[in-house]
């Protein structure tokens, strides 16, 4: 897997991030602050049954739950009030799930406040709010808190066990299984994520999700990397800017973790904000975990539309427009299943004893 070093500058900062977006993001939890959000048009008919609380304090910069579908295991990074979640609980419908996740108890708090409630009006219920880092799914911080208050820590030894039972909880009763999500989505929460951590977050997106489980990700992205000033700047962290990703930069993060039908859904044409000569601006993308690796005798070909003269894939496989060309058992599920992202462009065709297979990088046989 290719390095993400670069992709996500560091300045070394004067105060701890982690702590600013949660001072930030509880007060906004108790009293609403439009100047955390873009506008956002939602559809109406979702929000209907909402409590006018949890529309006031909801914050963010997209809308990802356009992207889903019925019956599906949904999970949302960085839930806050859960006003997606609460759409989402809509769409899905009785057969499907959705899992919010959040470290801030006030935001916690209050989505959960509202869950029978909600419930009792859709006629199901179907949503769970759970305590945790987005970068680190596998912990549960209320399974730690409670560890905490039986087992404080004074000494070097304590804390050396505190991180021993971390690790047991993340083997052992996981937040998030691995392979268990159909669709995550977050809604302008991955900027907030301390730098270093970055790289580590998208290995989590990659992990949680099912084979050919799919991201959609509404976040802030910038032309210009943030200065220093702007990345020592408490304020502009817990305000969604100084942590945003570099436009340019931002898809080859999910690249670099593995996903392929990298796309931009949306792109907002005026900027959100322009701070220093930097344009700051939401971005939605959607973007597949691979498929498992499949082996079979069976040839499988597939004739590449058009209109561009060749495309090459994400394997480095390249396809010339209207020729039949022999592809491996996944790399034909990954262009033509009929929520493929390239399915539109892609004929596939019957197999034929009459055409010489091409060797594709692809092929895992």
């Amino acid at each position: 897997m290719e390095s993400t070093q670069n992709l996500t500058p560091s300045f070394p900062t004067t105060y701890d991030i982690e702590q600013a977006v949660l001072e930030r993001y509880q007060a906004g939890a108790k009293v609403s602050q439009p100047s955390l959000c873009c506008a956002v048009e939602y559809d109406e008919k979702y929000l209907e049954i909402l409590p006018k609380e949890i529309i006031e304090k909801d914050y963010g910069c997209g809308d990802p739950t356009r992207y889903v579908n019925s019956g599906e295991i949904v999970l949302d990074l960085g839930s806050g009030t859960g006003k997606n979640c609460y759409i989402i609980a809509q769409k899905v419908g009785e057969k499907g799930q959705v899992i919010g996740v959040d470290f801030n108890d006030e935001m916690l708090k209050l989505a959960r406040r509202y869950q029978s409630e909600i419930g009792a009006k859709i006629g199901y219920y179907n949503t769970r709010f759970v305590k945790g880092k987005i970068q680190d799914l596998s912990l549960d911080l209320e399974q730690v808190q409670n560890w905490l208050e039986k087992n404080p820590i004074n000494s070097i030894e304590q804390f050396s066990q505190f991180e021993q039972e971390c690790d047991r909880l993340r083997q052992q009763t996981p937040l998030i299984r691995d392979n268990t999500i159909d669709v995550v989505i977050s809604n302008c929460v991955l900027n907030l994520v301390r730098p270093q951590d970055k790289e580590q977050l998208f290995d989590e997106l990659y992990r949680v999700l099912k084979p050919g489980g799919r991201v959609v990700i509404s976040d802030i992205v910038c032309d210009q990397d943030p200065t220093p000033k702007i990345m020592n700047d408490p304020e502009l962290w817990s305000g969604c800017i100084a942590g945003a990703f570099g436009e340019d930069n931002f898809l080859k993060m999910f690249e670099n973790a593995g996903f392929y039908g990298i796309e931009i859904l949306q792109r907002e044409e005026r900027p959100w904000q322009v701070i220093d000569g930097i344009e700051f601006r939401s971005l939605t993308v959607r973007a597949y975990k691979s498929l498992k690796k499949t082996c079979s005798k069976d040839q499988h070909f597939i004739i590449y539309k058009g209109p561009w003269k060749q495309v090459q894939d994400d394997q480095g496989q390249i396809f010339y427009r209207g020729e039949k060309i022999a592809v491996s058992q996944q790399t034909y599920q990954m262009l033509t299943q009929s929520d493929s992202p390239y399915q539109p462009a892609i004929i596939a065709v019957s197999s034929s004893s009459e055409v010489q297979p091409i060797q594709s990088k692809t092929s895992c046989c």
